[in-house]
């Protein structure tokens, strides 16, 4: 069995213009301050990462790594949330989704399109090249304006979307394939692989493609009031990433799943800091020891309550409490005999 590594911690909502958060150096000094072991990087802030340039220059990636290292860190995973969401979009949210992308790229789909999987494909080459074996990123989406259905759907809608979301993303899955690293697609409402159904349809239209992973975060499974346990029984042989997000789901005779268009810290389902939410993660890192989960857990730090410095600094002491140190050994070795096929027939009677 392996040990989860970690603790480790996602840096895309701690980033900002005030010390430590504005620099690379400084923001993983803080990090290792707190007792992390990792950091996950965004790749849209060039103050920590030039995420062209750390595909393009392995001289590049080597010092982007050296100042990780140096303050006692590994890097665990690199992110393309952002350029991935712009994939596929659906035209209902082209002005929304416009500010993930750079300037130039705005009021104009196809060029955002274009830009954005060029990132992923510079995202695969990057990863090599900082010695990593997973990626982040999210599938985009070009149904979730339809995700209830009503009016009804007209037959074959779905499976012309999911068509098309495939077309986009094969090539860039072959990308990654390339170069040794696994893609992985954060289940995420909003997305069109929100849950395990749709990500076993996206699956089917790539081929089973062995690059399609996922990464597991057990926070956006609790406010679809999904069995979050049994998913890691199913899809376990995928996984190979892991935020650690607390959530809650509380409803009411007002309000359900759908939030009745409430900021978050009115929704009945919420993001929390760790331990402050209902997810069991007793449970959870259990199965995952169990299933030689082999990559790291990561702090996400989403919460309508908590200030997220005290977020990362609970975070990081509970994700420790959590991961379980494997044994080497069954515990009633002490009573074991050693293999002797004639006992064995003895005892069969044979």
């Amino acid at each position: 069995m392996t040990t989860i590594q970690g603790p480790a911690i996602f840096l895309a909502q701690f980033i900002s213009d005030q010390a430590p958060f504005n620099s690379l150096e400084s923001i993983c000094a803080w990090a290792k301050d707190l007792g992390f072991k990792g950091i996950q990087i965004p790749t849209t802030d060039p103050r920590f990462i030039d995420l062209q340039k750390a595909a393009e220059s392995k001289t590049y990636a080597d010092e982007i790594r050296g100042t990780v290292n140096a303050a006692g860190l590994e890097i665990t995973e690199l992110s393309t949330h952002l350029q991935g969401q712009l994939v596929a979009v659906h035209p209902t949210y082209d002005q929304l989704f416009d500010g993930f992308a750079p300037e130039a790229y705005r009021n104009n789909p196809q060029a955002r399109q274009e830009w954005a999987v060029q990132q992923l494909k510079y995202a695969a080459q990057a990863s090599q090249n900082l010695g990593l074996k997973a990626h982040v990123t999210f599938s985009g989406a070009l149904l979730w304006p339809m995700v209830y259905p009503w009016p009804q759907r007209p037959a074959g809608l779905v499976d012309t979307a999911f068509t098309e979301l495939a077309r986009r993303w094969t090539p860039i899955l072959n990308v990654f394939d390339e170069h040794g690293v696994d893609l992985c697609y954060e289940i995420h409402a909003g997305e069109d692989l929100h849950d395990g159904v749709t990500y076993e349809m996206f699956l089917d239209k790539v081929n089973q493609h062995p690059r399609a992973c996922l990464l597991y975060d057990p926070s956006h499974f609790i406010l679809q009031c999904l069995d979050y346990l049994e998913y890691i029984d199913i899809y376990h042989e995928r996984i190979k990433m892991f935020h650690v997000k607390d959530a809650e789901f509380n409803p009411t005779g007002r309000q359900g799943v759908y939030g009745g268009y409430q900021n978050w810290v009115d929704r009945a389902g919420r993001f929390r800091s760790l331990g402050d939410g209902q997810v069991d993660f007793k449970a959870i890192f259990s199965k995952l020891a169990q299933y030689d989960f082999p990559g790291w857990a990561v702090l996400e730090w989403e919460c309508a309550l908590k200030h997220p410095e005290d977020g990362a600094r609970e975070g990081a002491q509970f994700i420790r409490d959590h991961i379980i140190r494997v044994t080497d050994k069954a515990f009633d070795d002490f009573v074991s005999t050693a293999s002797n096929s004639d006992f064995n027939n003895t005892l069969l009677g044979l």
